[in-house]
C-alpha cells in the first residue's frame, strides 16, 4: 500500500511558503502523493493552483485532487485546460479525484444549481475521458495530458457514486469521514466495478485526518469543527476520527493495508511542515 500525504491547504492562514515546504518535505520523505482538498466557500487555497505550486517545487511525487468538486465548475473547457496544463507542467504526475460534493453554498456562489450535480458530473467525466484519450471530436483545448488520461478516481458513498466510479474511473476514493466503514464501502465499489463489466480491480484510495505531537489534538479539533460546521452536530464525528497517536496511526495503516486499500492519503490538521516528519516516522512513506 502506498502512503500519501495531504497539503494543509484548508487550514486558514497557512502561508504559501509553508505549502511549498510541505511539498518538498513530502517528496524527500518518500510519500507517494500530495493530495489537495476542494472547497470554495472557505478560507483555503484553490486545489489546482496549490498543486501547480507544488509541481514547481517537486519532481517525482504524484499530485492528486482528493477530491475536486468538478460539477460546480461550469466552464468545462476551462477545467479541461486547467487539468491538462497541470498534468503537463508536472510531467504527467497528476491524479484526478472528483466527486459531486455536498455543500450547497459552493454551488450557489458559482451560480450553478446544486440539484442535478450528479448528472452534470457524469457528462463532464465522459467528456474528460474523450478529451484525454483523443476520442473527442472537433477542436479541444490543449495541452493534452502526458501519456493519455491521468488516473481518474471518483468519490462518494451513494450507489450512483459507486456506479460513476465504475463507469468512468480507474478507481474509487473514500472521504476523510469514512474510516469506520471503509471495508464495507470498498466492497461496494468492487461490486459496482464487477457489475459494470470492468476487468481487473478498481484502484482503492482512502483519506484520513492526522495530527501528531504536543497540542496537536486540540488544534485539530478546532480546525475540523470549523471546517465541517456545515454538517452541524455530525462535525463531532470528524473530530473523533482524527488520529493523534503514532502507534494508533501505524495500526490504522496496517488495517487499511489488510483490507486491500491501494493508497492511504493522510491529511494533516496542523500546518507546520514538521508534521510531515512525524507522520513519516510513524508509518514510513514508501510502498510496502
Amino acid at each position: 500500500m502506498d502512503i500519501g500525504i495531504g497539503l494543509p491547504t484548508m487550514i486558514p492562514g497557512i502561508a504559501g511558503a509553508e505549502l511549498v515546504e510541505w511539498a518538498r518535505r513530502a517528496e524527500d520523505l518518500g510519500f507517494s502523493s500530495l493530495g489537495a482538498l476542494d472547497r470554495l466557500m472557505y478560507d483555503g487555497y484553490e486545489p489546482l493552483t496549490a498543486l501547480a505550486a507544488a509541481a514547481g517545487a517537486t519532481s517525482r511525487i504524484r499530485l492528486a485532487t482528493t477530491i475536486l468538486i468538478a460539477a460546480y465548475r461550469g466552464d468545462r473547457a476551462l477545467l479541461v485546460k486547467q487539468l491538462g496544463s497541470l498534468d503537463r507542467l508536472s510531467g504527467g504526475r497528476l491524479t484526478i479525484g472528483v466527486a459531486a460534493g455536498g455543500r450547497p453554498d459552493d454551488y450557489e456562489a458559482c451560480g450553478t444549481p446544486y440539484a442535478g450535480r450528479g448528472r452534470r458530473l457524469d457528462a463532464l467525466l465522459g467528456e474528460l475521458r474523450g478529451y484525454c484519450d483523443g476520442a473527442q471530436a472537433g477542436p479541444v483545448p490543449g495541452p493534452r495530458p502526458v501519456g493519455g488520461c491521468p488516473t481518474l478516481l471518483v468519490g462518494g458513498h451513494s450507489d450512483a457514486a459507486m456506479e460513476r466510479a465504475a463507469a468512468y474511473g480507474d478507481g474509487w476514493i473514500a472521504g476523510g469521514s469514512s474510516a469506520a466503514g471503509y471495508a464495507e464501502l470498498a466492497g461496494r465499489a468492487r461490486k459496482a466495478w464487477s457489475s459494470a463489466g470492468r476487468s481487473g480491480e478498481p484502484r482503492l484510495v482512502a483519506i484520513a485526518y492526522v495530527a501528531l505531537g504536543p497540542g496537536a489534538k486540540e488544534r485539530a479539533g478546532r480546525y475540523l469543527e470549523d471546517y465541517y460546521s456545515f454538517i452541524g452536530w455530525k462535525a463531532e464525528m470528524a473530530v473523533r476520527s482524527v488520529i493523534t497517536d503514532a502507534g494508533r496511526l501505524r495500526e490504522f495503516a496496517d488495517g487499511y493495508r489488510d483490507i486491500g486499500c491501494d493508497e492511504l492519503i493522510l491529511f494533516p490538521c496542523v500546518q507546520e511542515p514538521a508534521q510531515a516528519d512525524l507522520i513519516a516516522s510513524a508509518v514510513g512513506a514508501g510502498p510496502a
